[in-house]
C-alpha cells in the first residue's frame, strides 16, 4: 500500500505545505472548532483531479465544515482515516436503482453504497414515470440509502401523450404500439406538457432510448423539441451502438445535433462500440465529439467498465420487433424463413451465439448461466430458433459479450467521459445478471487503475465525482470542500476489488471501508449501518 501511495507524493515538504494553504481555509480556525464528526489522518483527493494532500475533514449536520490541519478540534465521532484516501462519494449518472429504491429489503442500497455510490441519476433510456413528483414521494416515503436526481423519459412521455382515445392503448401490445408513428400536432403539445410539468417538479434533463421500441419511431426533431423544453442536459441510449441500423457514427451524431439545436448538454449514454464490425469506431466517435466541443457544444459520455453490454434478447437480436411482431412473422413460411435470417444476422452483429448468455426470464426458465449456443444445441435447432423462442415464450434478459478492450479504454480516457454503471438494485438469487450492477465503481478503480493503468486514479475519482456534479447541476456534491455536502467516501485504492463477476455476480464490492451520506455514517469500516440518509434532489429546488 505503501508504495502505491508514493507514487502520489509531492515532490517537497515545501509544495505540500503551499498545498495545503490553499487547500483549506485554516487561518479562521481555532484549537477550539467542534464538530459532529471529525475525519483525522486523511490523503484528501478533492475530486477535481488534483493529487491528494494531508487534511482533516471537519463535518457538521449535513455538510462539509472544514478541510486542513485541524489540530485540536473535536467531535463526538472521530474516524482516523489511516492514511487513506478521503474522496467524495462516487457519482452514478446511468443508474436503474429506482425500483430497488422502493424495494423495502433493497433501499438502503448497500450493494451501491458497497462501491462508493452516494448519488444515481434515475430514469434512463427514456424510461421511468411521467409524473416525477409522486416518484420522488415514493422514494422518500420509508427513506432510501443513497441520493437520487431524476430525468424525465422520453418514451414514456410519447406513450403517455399517444394512447388512443380514452387513455387505451393497442390491446394487443401495450402504449408502445400506439406510438409507432408520428404524433399528431396535439400529441407533441401533450408531450411538450409533460416535460414542462416534470421539469416543474426538480427534473435534471431528459433522457431517450432511441434504439428501443417507442424510441426508435420518433424522428430527431421530436426529440429535439422536448430537450428543449427540458433544458439542463439531454442523455441518450443511441440508436445504434453497433450496425443494426444507422451505426454508431450516425447516433452520435444525432446527439451532437439535438444538443446543438436544442442548447442543452448532450450525454452519449454507456458509450460503446457494440458488435465486431464496429471494433475500432471509438476512434471516430472521439474526433466527432472533440470537434463538437472545439466549436463550442457542451457534449460528454458515460460508461461503464465491462467488455460485455446487458439488455432484454428480443431487442438484442430481433430490435423494433418484439414478441408480437416475432409471432406474426412466424406464422407465414416465407415471413418466417426473413424473420429468422434477420434474427441470425443480428445475432451474428453481437458476436455469434456463443456470446449472448441468459441472465433470466420468463422465456427462459433454468437456463441463466447458459449461452444462445449451448441452448440451441441442447434443442436440437439453429441459435436462430432457439431464441426466437425464448422470446415467444415470455423473454428474457441477456448478457451479451461483444465489446473490444481498446475500444473501452480509448473511451475511459477521455476527459469528457463520465463513470455509470446501467445497472441496478438487485436481490441475490437463481439469474445471473451483469455484474456491473454491484462492481462498476470498484472495477474501474481495481482494473482501469490499478491493474491496467489505463487512468489514473485522480483522473477516475474527478470521473465519478466533480465531473458529473458539474455536467448536471448538482450543486454542492462531487467535491470535498467547505460547504459541500458530506457524501464520503474512505478507502485504500490498492484494496478496492469488484468481486462480482460474470458467473456468480452478486458478490458485493470491497474496499470501500467507510461511506457517509449527507454527513450520516452509512458504512462504518467495512460493515453497512442501514441509516437511510439519501434525498432525492431537485433541481432549482
Amino acid at each position: 500500500m505503501r508504495a502505491y501511495f508514493d507514487a502520489f507524493r509531492p515532490a517537497s515538504i515545501a509544495v505540500l505545505a503551499l498545498g495545503l494553504a490553499a487547500f483549506g481555509h485554516l487561518a479562521g480556525q481555532t484549537p477550539q472548532t467542534t464538530f459532529d464528526i471529525l475525519i483525522t489522518n486523511a490523503r484528501v483527493m478533492d475530486g477535481s483531479g488534483n493529487p491528494w494532500l494531508r487534511a482533516d475533514v471537519g463535518i457538521r449536520g449535513e455538510r462539509i465544515a472544514a478541510v486542513g490541519r485541524l489540530a485540536g478540534a473535536t467531535a463526538p465521532v472521530v474516524i482516523d482515516a489511516k492514511d487513506r484516501l478521503v474522496a467524495p462519494g462516487f457519482i452514478d449518472v446511468h443508474s436503474h436503482a429506482s425500483g430497488g429504491l422502493t424495494n423495502p429489503s433493497l433501499r438502503d442500497a448497500r450493494a451501491l453504497l458497497a462501491q462508493g455510490v452516494t448519488l444515481a441519476v434515475l430514469n434512463p433510456d427514456g424510461g421511468g414515470p411521467t409524473d416525477l413528483k409522486q416518484q420522488g414521494l415514493a422514494l422518500e416515503k420509508d427513506g432510501i440509502g443513497i441520493n437520487a436526481a431524476l430525468v424525465i423519459g422520453h418514451a414514456s412521455v410519447r406513450n403517455a401523450a399517444m394512447r388512443r382515445p380514452g387513455g387505451a392503448a393497442d390491446p394487443d401490445a401495450g402504449a408502445d404500439r400506439a406510438a409507432r408513428r408520428d404524433p399528431t400536432p396535439d400529441e407533441i403539445t401533450a408531450m411538450r406538457a409533460l416535460v414542462k410539468q416534470a421539469v416543474a417538479d426538480g427534473a435534471y434533463g431528459l433522457s431517450s432510448g432511441l434504439f428501443y421500441t417507442p424510441g426508435r419511431f420518433s424522428k430527431t426533431e421530436e426529440v429535439i423539441v422536448l430537450a428543449r423544453e427540458a433544458g439542463g442536459v439531454y442523455t441518450s441510449h443511441i440508436r445504434d451502438e453497433g450496425t443494426y441500423d444507422v451505426g454508431v457514427v450516425a447516433s452520435v451524431d444525432e446527439v451532437i445535433r439535438i444538443a446543438e439545436e436544442a442548447k442543452v448538454r448532450g450525454v452519449v449514454s454507456h458509450m460503446k462500440c457494440l458488435g465486431p464490425d464496429s471494433w475500432g469506431l471509438s476512434k471516430t466517435l472521439i474526433e466527432h465529439i472533440e470537434a463538437a466541443r472545439a466549436r463550442g457544444l457542451e457534449i460528454f459520455a458515460d460508461q461503464y467498465p465491462y467488455e460485455a453490454s446487458s439488455t432484454g434478447l428480443s431487442a438484442a437480436v430481433m430490435p423494433g420487433e418484439g414478441g408480437e411482431s416475432a409471432k406474426e412473422a412466424m406464422s407465414g413460411t416465407e415471413s418466417r424463413k426473413q424473420f429468422l435470417a434477420l434474427v441470425r444476422e443480428n445475432i451474428r452483429r453481437r458476436g455469434g451465439p456463443r456470446s449472448i448468455v441468459i441472465a433470466s426470464g420468463r422465456g427462459a426458465p433454468q437456463m441463466a448461466g447458459k449461452n444462445l449456443e449451448e441452448i440451441a444445441k441442447a434443442r436440437g435447432v439453429e441459435p436462430e430458433q432457439a431464441a426466437t423462442d425464448i422470446v415467444l415464450a415470455g423473454g428474457a434478459s441477456i448478457v451479451s459479450f461483444n465489446m473490444n478492450e481498446d475500444d473501452i479504454e480509448r473511451i475511459m480516457r477521455q476527459p469528457w467521459t463520465m463513470g455509470s454503471s446501467d445497472g441496478g438494485l438487485v436481490s441475490p438469487g437463481a439469474s445471473q445478471p451483469h455484474p456491473r450492477n454491484n462492481g462498476a465503481f470498484a472495477r474501474r478503480i481495481a482494473r482501469y487503475v490499478r491493474e491496467r493503468q489505463t487512468v489514473t486514479l485522480e483522473h477516475a475519482i474527478r470521473t465519478m465525482t466533480s465531473l458529473p456534479a458539474q455536467v448536471f447541476g448538482f450543486t454542492g456534491r462531487g467535491e470535498i470542500r467547505e460547504g459541500a455536502f458530506a457524501d464520503i467516501v474512505i478507502f485504500d485504492p490498492a484494496r478496492v476489488v469488484d468481486k462480482a463477476t460474470y458467473q456468480s455476480p452478486h458478490q458485493m464490492s470491497e474496499g470501500i471501508d467507510w461511506v457517509l451520506v449527507n454527513g450520516k455514517i452509512a458504512r462504518r469500516d467495512g460493515e453497512f449501518t442501514g441509516a437511510l440518509a439519501g434525498k432525492v434532489l431537485r433541481k432549482g429546488m
